[in-house]
């Protein structure tokens, strides 16, 4: 491998082995070019020489492409009004149709104008006769309408009727139940009286009775000491 061309990238080694080399004088560098002046100079000739060629060549090259150019371009010129003549011919086809296409719609206009003139006719025979219907189903309402007004006044009679049958069989449901209310509430005080009597009687009975047999185990118990004693 070649060592680098940089001082700072060669080996401490390598550096050791080159002897430093002293610094070049103004005359030094002066003889040096007027000594390698002229080669280079001739081979700067040579590069122009060989430039001039190419520009020669490049020149020939630049002719010979425009000729191409223009005689291709002639060509598409050529070939662009065969193209525009026949897009004429396919205007003046499409023209023709659309001629055609517009006395279609002309015909096509007047069948549908005359088709909508007679559905016009239709639907204003269509509207005459929906109005007399209507004049007639209005006419019904009419009449419906005050049926349903008779119905609407004799459901107010009878609801009139039904609430006075309701207040007099509710003002009699009334008395009846204040008459069974105090029939009860009577026969309730009675039962009551007569419940408190029979509990009385049951009172003195069981106060006689815990009288006599208070007194009869008092007198046995006397009886039984008595006894003991005599013993």
């Amino acid at each position: 491998m070649t060592p680098s061309a940089n001082p700072q990238q060669q080996s401490p080694q390598l550096a050791d082995r080159i002897p430093p080399q002293p610094p070049l004088t103004l005359e030094e560098v002066s003889g040096y070019v007027r000594a390698h002046i002229g080669q280079w100079i001739s081979e700067d000739k040579t590069v122009e020489e060989k430039l001039i060629r190419l520009s020669a060549a490049h020149g020939a090259e630049q002719r010979e492409r425009s000729i191409r150019i223009e005689e291709e371009l002639k060509h598409q010129r050529e070939l662009m009004k065969q193209g525009f003549d026949l897009m004429e011919k396919r205007f003046e086809a499409v023209d023709k149709r659309f001629d055609a296409v517009d006395k279609r719609f002309e015909a096509m206009s007047e069948e549908n104008n005359r088709r909508f003139d007679a559905v016009d006719k239709r639907f204003e025979a269509m509207s005459e006769e929906n109005n007399r219907r209507f004049d007639a189903m209005d006419k019904r309402f009419e009449a419906m309408g005050k049926r349903f007004e008779a119905m609407d006044k004799r459901f107010e009679a009878m609801s009139g009727e039904n609430n006075r049958r309701f207040d007099a069989m509710s003002a009699e449901n009334n008395r009846r139940f204040d008459a069974i209310s105090a029939e009860s509430n009577r026969r309730f005080d009675a039962m009551g009286k007569e419940n408190n009597r029979r509990f009385e009687e049951i009172n003195h009975r069981l106060d006689r009775f815990m009288r006599w047999s208070f007194g009869i185990t008092i007198g046995s118990a006397s009886l039984v000491i008595a006894v003991l004693k005599f013993l």
